[in-house]
């Protein structure tokens, strides 16, 4: 059977965009075969690229969501600048744009203009609360939209909590963008037409946080916050074994318990004592139950403790911390990892999740460095070499 092409090919996408929602929304696209053309801001491009200098110089954020795509600095508020843009997206199949609340209307480049002189066009407006209502206007910071969405209020410990490790209120919106635009191009093969497609962060985080929401809604209480324990399984936590490490186990039913306590505890009684026989007595006897496993486990290096619960059918893990991550054997064992060109040379990168055997493996391209395809983009879109040279000169492009 022939090769199949990615799946994005010839599809060309513009982003105006910053940060991560929008990058990493539009990194999957590149990484499925779209050209993304990404406009950058001519005094310092998206300011993610100057969130820290952690990827060997280069900002960790802007590694992880620009892989795969041009670069062009240009200063939108010059008339010739935004020309160059218009003319760029009349022949582009997506745009994607995050800027703060009202200024992509200013622009003429939201979604409802654009799409209204190009039917084929699908436009994706990414905001932090939508178009309008009380918040709209708003400033939308990750972390802020965390807490709106009550993300924070869920996660964390009984006395503190805690907003998530990665930027979940970004992504959530970002896949959301993402598929949203997959949908769009299925119902234009359809159809024949684009249009507008619209992203809220708090409404995509809200999405994510639907089991304390429901439970919350609909059972009178929201979930306890339990650090790394579960509100109503027990013994699920995670424990520290003999040599410093930690392994998370999850007991999910009576069964498991039994063997949990003849094979890992030594203690067969254990699995038909009435404080501990049911999940129901094992929760009401929480600090009794886990105490009585961490005796266990803490008698175990990490090692024999993970192969004890494994021979026990008893679902676990290990606590890892990211360099142990990076160096993960599933990862290794499936050939996940990848390099990637970038202005400091080649970078690690994982390949992206979706799969698609019998097709061409995902485009992992490079990270641009600023307004690297400045020129070559500006002369696709007709302006001669003079012209350009003025426009740098002006400091209009970059």
């Amino acid at each position: 059977m022939d090769q199949q092409p990615l799946p994005l090919a010839g599809i060309t996408v513009v982003a105006v965009e910053q940060a991560v929602a929008a990058p990493f929304a539009t990194r999957q696209l590149a990484d499925l075969g779209a050209r993304v053309i990404k406009v950058e801001r001519v005094d310092g491009g998206d300011f993610a690229r100057g969130y820290d200098t952690a990827a060997r110089g280069l900002a960790s954020h802007f590694v992880w969501c620009n892989r795969g795509k041009e670069s062009l600095a240009l200063d939108l508020k010059d008339p010739r600048a935004l020309a160059a843009v218009r003319r760029l997206v009349a022949d582009a199949d997506v745009f994607v744009q995050n800027l703060a609340h009202g200024a992509a209307a200013r622009l003429g480049l939201d979604a409802a203009t654009l799409c209204a002189a190009h039917p084929r066009l699908i436009a994706v407006d990414i905001s932090g609360y939508g178009a309008f209502g009380p918040y709209a206007g708003k400033r939308a910071y990750d972390m802020l939209v965390q807490c709106e969405a009550g993300l924070v209020s869920v996660t964390g410990t009984p006395e503190q909590p805690v907003k998530a490790g990665i930027p979940a209120a970004d992504i959530a919106a970002a896949m959301y963008a993402f598929s949203g635009v997959l949908a769009a191009l299925v119902r234009r093969g359809t159809t024949g037409r684009g249009g507008p497609v619209e992203v809220s962060m708090l409404e995509a985080l809200a999405e994510w946080l639907g089991h304390p929401l429901h439970h919350a809604m609909h059972g009178g209480e929201p979930p306890a916050r339990t650090g790394l324990a579960h509100a109503v399984i027990a013994p699920y936590d995670a424990y520290p074994t003999a040599d410093g490490g930690r392994v998370l186990l999850s007991v999910q039913n009576d069964r498991e318990w039994r063997r949990l306590a003849e094979q890992v505890l030594g203690r067969p009684e254990l699995g038909m004592d009435p404080e501990y026989a049911t999940n129901a007595s094992r929760v009401a006897n929480r600090e009794k139950t886990d105490e009585l496993v961490a005796r266990a486990l803490g008698a175990l290096d990490t090692e024999e403790a993970l192969d004890r619960l494994e021979d026990a059918g008893i679902a676990c893990a290990r606590l890892r911390d990211l360099h142990e991550l990076a160096a993960h054997p599933q990862l290794a064992a499936r050939e996940r990892w990848r390099q990637v060109g970038s202005p400091v040379g080649p970078l690690k990168a994982l390949l992206p999740p979706i799969t698609l055997p019998g097709g061409d493996e995902a485009r992992m391209g490079d990270v641009p460095a600023l307004g690297q395809h400045t020129g070559a983009l500006l002369r696709a879109v007709g302006m001669t070499d003079e012209e350009i040279a003025a426009m740098r000169r002006d400091g209009v492009a970059a």
